[in-house]
C-alpha cells in the first residue's frame, strides 16, 4: 500500500510542475505588439508591449521611454516599434510618413460613417423612413453622395499629435445641391472656419477640384455634408469624393499595400503608380503583369484582364478627312482607339469602306482659302464671307468682329474637345466631339456615363468703335443651334467659366430635343470659356451601349470677340471735323445718323436697342407711363401715374411703397418633405440704381468681393428675380440658405390700367376686386432670355390695388390657384395691395358740413368722403366760422305778427257780431209788423181777375238777407237812420210786390 501511495504522489507532483512550466512560458515577438501611451504634460510617452491574448505568456518587454510626441517619419517610411526607428516601406507598399490616405473605395473604409439628418420641417412626420436609406456609396475609385435631397453627412474622426491638414479631391457640378465641409472638436463644437473653406465651389462637369483645410492638434471630427432641393422631376447630381489625405498623425507603424491596379517597384515609396494599359496587378504588387495581347485587354489601372469582345458597329466612328490639295474631302470610318475588340474572326463586324470624295465645304466667315486646301483667317481690318477673298472695309465702316462657325470640316483652332470619366480612364485621350461636315456631334466615348466636352475660349470682348463708350447691358452674345437624340436619360449642359474662377451651368437640356437655337448675352467684359458637356447617362457605367445617343451642334457664333474675325462691315460714326474719315465712338444714348454718319442723341423717353439697325430706328420709345434714363439704356417708372376717365383724372404716387418690394411664397414641400420658400424681389420704380438683387449665399461663397458688389455667377440684378430659400435648422444647416437665383424679368414695358400690353395679359380674374371705384394699375415686365421651358422668355405683371385697410408698404400676394405666382412657368402675376396704391387726394374726395347757427355764428366743417380711397395730395380745409341770423329773431318776429293778427281778428269779430245783433233785431221788428192784418198798404184791386185761378195768383215771398257789403254800406250811410230790408214777391206772372 505504501509504494502505491508514493507513486500516486509522485505523479501528482510531476503534473503540477508541468502546469507551472506552462504558465511561465516566455513570450515571443509573435505574442505581443507595441503601443505608445498617451503623452503626459511634459510631452513624453512610453512604449509598452501589449499581448494579443492576456495571460498567454510571461516575460513581456519592460516599458521603455518612447520618442517625442511630435516625432514622425518621412514619406515612404514607417516607425519600426521594436527599435523605435524609421524604416523604409517594402516594394508593393507605400507610406505618407505622418499622414494617411484613402484612395480605394470598394467598400467604406474603417472609421468612416454615413449619417442622414432628419428633416425637421416636413408636415408628415415620417422623415425617419424617407431618409434612412440615403448614404454615401463607395464606387470603386471614388465615393458618391446620395442622389436625393436628403441631408447626409460623411464623418471621420482623427486624433492628431501636431498641427496638420486634410485634403481631398471632389466633383460638385450641380448648384441645386448644397455641399459643405466643416470640422468639430471632441466636444461637438464647430471649429472656426471661413466661408471659403466651409462652402465648396462648383466644378466643371468631369473636372476634379482639390480642397485643403488646416487641422489643429487633438481630436478633429471631419464632416462632408450634402443636401439638396428637388423640385419637379429634375434629379440633382451627386457629389463625388476621392483621394482623402490627412497629415499630422504622429507616426504610422506600418505601410499600406498598393491597391489592385497599382504598384510600387522600389522600397521607400510614398505612393503607388497605375498599371499601364493592357497590364494588371493584384493587392500589394511591386510590378504589373501583361495581359494576353491576342485575346485580352485591360484599361489603365486595372486589377484584372478582360476578354476582348467581337467588333461591332459600336466600335468604329465616321470621320471627315481634312481638305486635300484638290479641295476634296472624304467620309471615312476608323476604329475607336484604343481598340479592344477582335476583328477578322467569325461574327465580328468589319470596318466599312470609305465613301466617295466630295468637294470641301466653304470656309467659315472671316476665313479664306486663297486657292489652297486650308482656310486662313483674314488679316485685321478686312472681312470675308468665306466664299470670297478678304477685302478692306469701305470708308465710314468698321469690321464686325466675332466667331462664326457653320462648316465643320476641321475643328476650329479656338475650340478644344476632350473626354472624361469620373470612374475610369477609358476615354482619356479620346475626342469628345467629332466634326461631320454640316455639324459637329458627340463622339463615342469609352463608357455611357462619359462627359463628352467641347470648349471655346473667348479672351475678352471688344465693342465696335461707335459703341465703345456705351458700356451697357450687352458686351457680346453667343448663339448656337443644336439638337439631341436620345433613348435614355441623356443631358446636354451649356456652362460658362468667367475669369477662370467659377463654373456655372447656364442651361441644360434633358432627353431628345428638336433642332433649336439658344442665345446667351454676356453682360460684363471678361475672359470667358463656354463649355458644352454631353452625358448619355449619369448612372455609373463601365460599358458603351448607347453610341446612337448623340448631340449635334450646327452653328456657333460669338459677337464682339476681342480676337475674332470679320464677316462683314458696319457703318460707324465719323468725326465732326470736315476732313475726318476715321471712326469715332458715339456717346452713350446716341445712334449713327445714316445720312450724316454723325452721332445723334436718341429722343427723350426712348431707349437705344443694342446692336440694332443704323439710324433713328435704333431708338425705341418707352412704354406708357415710363421714361428712359439719361443714357437711354433702359426704361423705368418714376412712381407717378395719371389716369383719366371721362372728366375725372386720377393721379397716383407709388413712391411710398418703396423702390423694391419682396414676397416670400410658400412654404412648399418637396417629395422628401423638405420645406422651402421662393423669395421674389420686385423693382417697382427707379432706374439702374434701384434694380432688385437676388444672391446665393451657398454657391461660390469664396468670391466675397464679387458678391458684395453684386457681381459673379451667383448674383442676379434685374427688375424681378427669384431665389429658393431653405429655412435655418430644417436641413441641419445653422443659417437660412439661398440658392437657385433666377431672372424673371429684365425689361420694363410700361404702366397702364388696361389688362393687356405688348401681348402680355394681366388676368384680373385671378385677383377678384370688391370695389371698382379705383381701377387697378398694372406694371408690365418681360425677359427675352429663352429657357428650356420658355422659348420666348418669361413675362410678369404686378397689379397695384388701392386698399385703405393695408399699410403704406402693403402686401404682395400671388393667385390662389397658382401659389407659385405662375401656372405655366413662364407668365408670372403678382398683386400688391396697399394704401399707398390709392390715388392722390383732390377736392372731390371731401365734402362740406354746416353746423347750426349759434349765437349769431355758424361753423363750416370738411370731412373725407367714406370710404376714403385716396392718399396724400390736398389736405382738408380748416374749419370756417361765418356770421348768421339765428332762429330766435324769426321766432320773435313771427310771434309778434301772429299776436297782432289774432288781436285784429278778435276785434273785428266782436265788432261785426255786435252789428249783426242789431240788424237781427231790426229785421225781427220788420217781420212782426208785416204780419199784422190791415196794416198793409192798400192795393188798386184785391179781386181775382176773370180767368185766373186762386192758386195761380198766390204770390211767393222771397226774403233776402242783406249781404255783408250791404251792411257795411248801411253803416256807412249814417245820415239815414232807417234801414231797409227787401222782400221780393214772385208770382207766376213775374209780378212782385215790394214793401219798403
Amino acid at each position: 500500500m505504501q509504494p502505491s501511495a508514493w507513486f500516486v504522489a509522485f505523479i501528482l507532483c510531476t503534473l503540477q510542475m508541468t502546469d507551472a512550466a506552462k504558465e511561465q512560458q516566455q513570450c515571443s515577438e509573435m505574442d505581443y505588439y507595441f503601443e505608445y501611451t498617451e503623452c503626459d504634460s511634459t510631452g513624453s510617452r512610453w512604449r509598452v508591449a501589449i499581448p494579443h491574448m492576456t495571460g498567454s505568456c510571461t516575460g513581456l518587454p519592460e516599458p521603455v521611454r518612447g520618442t517625442e510626441c511630435t516625432f514622425s517619419c518621412k514619406a515612404g517610411e514607417f516607425l519600426e516599434m521594436s527599435a523605435q526607428e524609421c524604416t523604409q516601406c517594402a516594394a508593393g507598399s507605400y507610406s505618407l510618413g505622418s499622414g494617411i490616405r484613402f484612395d480605394q473605395w470598394d467598400s467604406m473604409p474603417a472609421g468612416f460613417s454615413s449619417l442622414a439628418t432628419l428633416l425637421e420641417n416636413s408636415p408628415h412626420g415620417d422623415d425617419r423612413l424617407t431618409c434612412n436609406s440615403s448614404s454615401w456609396v463607395p464606387q470603386g475609385n471614388y465615393l458618391e453622395s446620395n442622389r436625393d435631397e436628403c441631408t447626409v453627412s460623411l464623418i471621420y474622426a482623427v486624433h492628431l499629435k501636431k498641427k496638420g491638414s486634410v485634403s481631398f479631391e471632389y466633383q460638385y457640378p450641380d448648384n441645386n445641391r448644397l455641399f459643405e465641409f466643416f470640422i468639430q472638436n471632441d466636444q461637438c463644437q464647430e471649429m472656426d472656419q471661413s466661408s471659403d473653406t466651409k462652402w465648396l465651389k462648383l466644378t466643371n462637369h468631369g473636372e476634379w477640384a482639390t480642397h485643403t483645410v488646416s487641422l489643429k492638434s487633438g481630436t478633429n471630427i471631419l464632416y462632408w455634408r450634402t443636401g439638396g432641393v428637388l423640385m419637379g422631376t429634375k434629379v440633382v447630381k451627386p457629389v463625388l469624393l476621392k483621394n482623402i489625405q490627412i497629415e499630422g498623425v504622429a507616426y504610422t507603424s506600418e505601410c499600406f499595400p498598393c491597391k489592385p491596379g497599382t504598384f510600387s517597384h522600389a522600397p521607400g515609396s510614398s505612393m503607388c503608380n497605375l498599371c499601364p494599359r493592357d497590364t494588371f496587378s493584384g493587392h500589394g504588387a511591386s510590378s504589373c503583369t501583361p495581359c494576353n495581347a491576342t485575346s485580352q485587354y485591360a484599361a489603365e489601372g486595372s486589377g484584372v484582364c478582360k476578354d476582348r469582345p467581337l467588333c461591332s458597329k459600336k466600335d468604329y466612328v465616321q470621320i471627315h478627312t481634312a481638305c486635300d490639295h484638290e479641295g476634296m474631302t472624304q467620309v471615312m470610318y476608323k476604329w475607336i482607339e484604343p481598340r479592344i475588340c477582335l476583328e477578322g474572326v467569325a461574327g465580328a463586324e468589319q470596318l466599312p469602306p470609305s465613301e466617295e470624295r466630295e468637294p470641301c465645304p466653304p470656309c467659315n466667315p472671316g476665313f479664306y482659302n486663297n486657292d489652297t486646301p486650308t482656310c486662313s483667317p483674314c488679316p485685321p481690318g478686312t472681312f470675308s464671307t468665306g466664299l470670297r477673298p478678304c477685302k478692306q472695309c469701305p470708308a465710314g465702316t468698321e469690321p464686325i468682329l466675332g466667331y462664326e462657325y457653320k462648316w465643320w470640316n476641321i475643328l476650329p483652332s479656338t475650340m478644344k474637345t476632350s473626354c472624361f470619366n469620373v470612374g475610369n480612364s477609358k476615354c482619356d485621350g479620346m475626342n469628345g466631339w467629332e466634326v461631320a461636315g454640316d455639324y459637329i456631334q458627340s463622339g463615342a466615348g469609352g463608357s455611357d456615363n462619359d462627359y463628352l466636352i467641347l470648349n471655346i475660349h473667348v479672351p475678352g470682348f471688344k465693342l465696335p468703335t461707335s459703341l465703345s463708350s456705351q458700356s451697357g447691358t450687352e458686351f457680346g452674345r453667343i448663339t448656337f443651334e443644336f439638337e439631341t437624340s436620345c433613348s435614355a436619360d441623356c443631358e446636354l449642359y451649356f456652362m460658362m467659366d468667367v475669369n477662370r474662377k467659377s463654373t456655372t451651368v447656364v442651361e441644360s437640356w434633358e432627353r431628345t430635343k428638336s433642332r433649336q437655337t439658344y442665345t446667351h448675352i454676356m453682360t460684363k467684359n471678361a475672359s470667358v470659356s463656354y463649355t458644352w458637356a454631353f452625358q448619355r447617362t449619369n448612372q455609373p457605367s463601365d460599358v458603351r451601349r448607347r453610341v446612337n445617343d448623340v448631340a449635334r451642334i450646327y452653328s456657333i457664333s460669338v459677337t464682339n470677340a476681342v480676337d475674332g474675325l470679320s464677316s462683314g462691315c458696319r457703318p460707324c460714326a465719323l468725326s465732326a471735323q470736315p476732313s475726318g474719315s476715321a471712326c469715332v465712338p458715339c456717346p452713350a444714348g446716341h445712334y449713327i445718323d445714316t445720312h450724316t454718319s454723325k452721332c445723334t442723341e436718341c429722343p427723350r423717353n426712348t431707349y437705344l436697342v443694342p446692336h440694332a439697325a443704323q439710324g433713328a430706328e435704333a431708338c425705341k420709345p418707352c412704354g406708357p407711363a415710363s421714361k428712359s434714363d439719361r443714357d437711354h439704356r433702359l426704361c423705368y417708372s418714376d412712381c407717378h401715374f395719371t389716369h383719366t376717365e371721362g372728366n375725372v383724372t386720377l393721379t397716383f404716387d407709388f413712391s411710398p411703397l418703396g423702390f423694391v418690394g419682396s414676397l416670400m411664397k410658400g412654404p412648399s414641400f418637396t417629395s422628401k418633405g423638405t420645406k422651402y420658400f421662393h423669395q421674389v424681389n420686385i423693382s417697382l420704380c427707379g432706374g439702374q440704381g434701384q434694380l432688385a438683387v437676388c444672391t446665393d449665399n451657398v454657391t461660390d461663397l469664396s468670391i466675397s468681393e464679387q458678391r458684395e458688389k453684386g457681381e459673379g455667377g451667383n448674383t442676379v440684378k434685374t427688375f424681378i428675380c427669384q431665389s429658393t430659400i431653405i429655412p435655418a435648422g430644417g436641413r441641419g444647416f445653422p443659417t437660412a440658405l439661398a440658392s437657385q437665383s433666377i431672372n424673371l424679368a429684365n425689361t420694363f414695358l410700361g404702366v397702364t390700367v388696361e389688362n393687356t400690353l405688348d401681348g402680355i395679359e394681366a388676368k384680373p380674374e385671378q385677383f377678384p376686386q370688391t370695389s371698382r371705384k379705383v381701377p387697378d394699375v398694372n406694371f408690365y415686365y418681360r425677359s427675352l432670355e429663352p429657357t428650356s421651358s420658355c422659348e420666348s422668355g418669361r413675362s410678369a405683371v404686378v397689379t397695384l390695388r388701392c386698399n385703405p385697410a393695408r399699410s403704406t408698404k402693403g402686401d404682395l400676394s400671388v393667385p390662389s390657384q397658382c401659389p407659385e405666382g405662375t401656372c405655366d412657368g413662364c407668365t408670372f402675376n403678382f398683386l400688391w395691395e396697399s394704401s399707398g396704391a390709392c390715388p392722390t387726394c383732390t377736392e372731390r374726395d371731401y365734402h362740406q358740413i354746416e353746423e347750426a347757427c349759434k349765437g349769431g355764428h355758424q361753423n363750416l366743417l370738411y370731412v373725407w368722403t367714406e370710404p376714403k380711397l385716396c392718399v396724400g395730395g390736398v389736405t382738408l380745409p380748416e374749419k370756417k366760422t361765418l356770421p348768421c341770423e339765428g332762429m330766435e329773431f324769426w321766432v320773435r318776429l313771427g310771434a309778434g305778427l301772429g299776436s297782432f293778427t289774432a288781436v285784429l281778428l278778435v276785434s273785428l269779430t266782436c265788432y261785426f257780431w255786435k252789428k249783426n245783433k242789431r240788424l237781427e233785431y231790426k229785421y225781427s221788428r220788420l217781420v212782426m209788423s208785416a204780419n199784422k192784418e190791415c196794416e198793409m198798404p192798400g192795393a188798386d184791386s184785391c179781386a181775382v181777375m176773370e180767368g185766373e185761378n186762386e192758386g195761380d195768383m198766390e204770390d211767393e215771398v222771397v226774403y233776402t238777407k242783406p249781404s255783408l257789403l250791404g251792411k257795411l254800406k248801411a253803416i256807412a250811410s249814417k245820415g239815414n237812420r232807417e234801414s231797409f230790408e227787401h222782400v221780393q214777391l214772385n208770382s207766376p206772372h213775374s209780378k212782385a210786390l215790394v214793401w219798403s
